[in-house]
């Protein structure tokens, strides 16, 4: 089965996720097409970087996953193509696999220049549409990577400051928030891993966590850990610590989106 995942800023509104669909499925016919979002806000790469990375490894190896966030669409960007862990990446080369090569190293990178899998003419602001889409379909029958352009070092590939959690001397992690969801959840760089070697400095089974000019106590093991409306922190299904509310919406509650700062003391 070819499975192709979509992540776009497209949203829905208009036409732009439809057609890509269309111009695959003209292509390869037996396409499974699957929208991870087309809701990332306009131009938001971390937040891109952030869904792509929790994505991935969720599909069958030999998926194409395709991510249009590009805001340098039209300019002298690269296209690249990315072979990593059996998954294979078709993205601007602008930092939007980030976290996903921060996860490990690519087995084959290469910059996307074959022009006899593009539509004709390719339009100055529809990538998507005349590039992106024909070149996963036919990466999706079997293409092989290198046939799309010349093969570049993975290490050359434009990275994002994404940020990473920090010891402090005082034995304390500084982290930020990176997301929120749509239920308002706040998404937080510190892993659980994080965690351990804190528990293994301070000796302290409790600890607190501020945000937003407030204090939570330890860590949830479900949103029902607390009261309804209450706020807690709990390890979330990607392995970070999520900052919610039983009930409601912790970016709404603590009026802290991307880039807060969290501490845990």
């Amino acid at each position: 089965m070819a499975i192709i995942t979509l992540l776009t800023d497209f949203g829905l509104e208009d036409a732009y996720a439809g057609i890509l669909k269309g111009v695959i499925l003209s292509v390869n016919p037996s396409a499974t097409i699957v929208d991870i979002s087309h809701h990332i806000a306009p131009r938001d790469l971390v937040r891109a970087a952030y869904l792509i990375e929790a994505s991935y490894r969720y599909f069958a190896l030999g998926t194409v996953h395709v991510v249009v966030v590009d805001p340098g669409e039209g300019s002298d960007r690269s296209i690249v193509g990315v072979e990593m862990e059996g998954h294979r990446f078709l993205a601007p080369d602008n930092g939007v696999l980030t976290a996903v090569l921060a996860e490990g190293s690519a087995d084959r990178a290469v910059r996307v220049e074959n022009s006899s899998f593009f539509l004709d003419p390719v339009s100055r602001t529809f990538h998507g549409r005349d590039i992106f889409a024909p070149v996963a379909a036919h990466l999706s029958m079997g293409l092989d990577l290198g046939t799309l352009g010349p093969a570049i070092e993975s290490e050359a590939l434009v990275r994002l400051r994404f940020p990473q959690p920090s010891f402090t001397d005082a034995l304390e992690i500084v982290g930020e928030v990176i997301a929120a969801d749509r239920f308002g959840n706040l998404i937080t760089n510190i892993y659980e891993r994080d965690l351990v070697p804190f528990f293994e400095k301070t000796g302290e089974p409790e600890f607190a966590i501020q945000i937003g000019g407030r204090t939570i106590r330890g860590l949830s093991s479900r949103y029902s850990s607390v009261a309804f409306g209450k706020p807690l922190a709990l390890i979330g299904s990607t392995g970070r610590m999520e900052i919610s509310i039983n009930g409601g919406s912790a970016l709404k509650f603590f009026g802290a989106g991307p880039g807060e700062e969290v501490l845990v003391k």
